[in-house]
């Protein structure tokens, strides 16, 4: 299998943890879990020393002419979101989409990728502190603040910089198998899939539910997810009335007690099909989902296949597909 090129975008000015997560992710050769792994650049406006910040150096023999011609584009963050981003970048990324590439931005790189044109039409999200900036700058955008990431295909957009693991993550996880995007996620010291959005870091007044305890709680969800966990269920173990659960739970999490248990669900039955041989009524049993008709409806609503379909191809390019 050919991954494809790889290539991430630096310019003067730009935050180096932005930089380094594409770097980690899908510039560290990791040929003990995928051979071919990705073909990586790192491409500047000109070949040589670009200054970024912190006093960093990005030293590549790369131009955005290479950017062009990549198969994923990362665009980082921008040095200062009131700032129009550079005119060259900006052709760069709309040349590189138009020849076919898949596009990543990570944190304020949404503003790349909306001055544009790529966003118009589409959803998208960035840090929180700078969405309505983008919303307002750009406003046939539709702007989503609470989400970690969001997939539209060729197009994806993250939220503020860790966001971007979240992100690189989820496209090995689609390239390769959620196996092999789990074994980068243990290697890097984070969970391959981060439950709920970027609400729960907003600075809002919310309620203060106790985290340790709201921990335990997700764990016990977990625990039983192969279970009917109504509303009434949940909010009878944690002990609270089901409007005051759903809002703290909604304040905690960024999301609802059961989207939440729909995402984690469709998680796990993904994982079941990419890499056992269960049966797609004993993959939907085993998840939650129930029925082999709720799981086909709600992994067309995620993923646009059906669960037969999402096997075959992700068994084949995570190399565990038998013919």
């Amino acid at each position: 299998m050919k991954l494809g090129s790889v290539a991430v975008a630096v310019t003067d000015g730009m935050p180096i943890f932005e930089i380094a997560v594409p770097c980690e992710v899908f510039g560290r050769p990791r040929l003990d879990l995928a051979d071919p792994w990705y073909d990586f650049r790192i491409c500047a406006a000109e070949p040589g020393r670009t200054r970024v910040a912190e006093g960093f150096v990005a030293a590549t023999e790369h131009d955005f002419s290479d950017l062009t011609r990549a198969d994923t584009v990362v665009i980082p963050a921008c040095e200062d979101v009131h700032l129009r981003p550079p005119a060259d970048l900006v052709e760069a990324v709309r040349l590189a989409h138009g020849r076919g590439a898949r596009i990543l931005s990570i944190c304020s790189g949404a503003f790349v990728l909306a001055a544009a044109g790529l966003l118009d039409g589409r959803r998208a999200t960035t840090h929180w502190m700078h969405a309505e900036l983008l919303a307002s700058r750009y406003p046939a955008v539709t702007v989503d603040p609470s989400v970690l990431y969001i997939d539209e295909g060729d197009i994806m957009t993250s939220a503020g910089s860790a966001a971007g693991l979240d992100l690189c993550l989820h496209v090995v996880r689609c390239d390769l198998g959620s196996g092999v995007a789990n074994s980068v996620a243990r290697r890097v010291v984070m969970p391959s899939h981060r439950p709920g959005g970027q609400a729960q870091y907003i600075e809002s007044p919310v309620p203060d539910p106790g985290d340790d305890g709201w921990a335990k709680l997700l764990d016990w969800m977990l625990a039983r997810i192969a279970e009917p966990l109504s509303i009434s269920v949940l909010a009878k173990h944690a002990s609270l009335a089901e409007r005051t659960f759903i809002r703290r739970f909604q304040a905690m999490t960024g999301t609802t007690p059961l989207r939440w248990l729909l995402t984690q669900r469709l998680s796990l039955a993904r994982e079941l099909l990419e890499s056992t041989e269960l049966s797609v009524e004993r993959v939907a049993e085993a998840s939650g989902l129930g029925s082999p008709a709720n799981l086909r409806k709600h992994l067309a609503r995620a993923a646009g296949v059906s669960p037969s379909d999402y096997r075959r191809t992700f068994r084949r390019t995570s190399g565990l597909f038998r013919p």
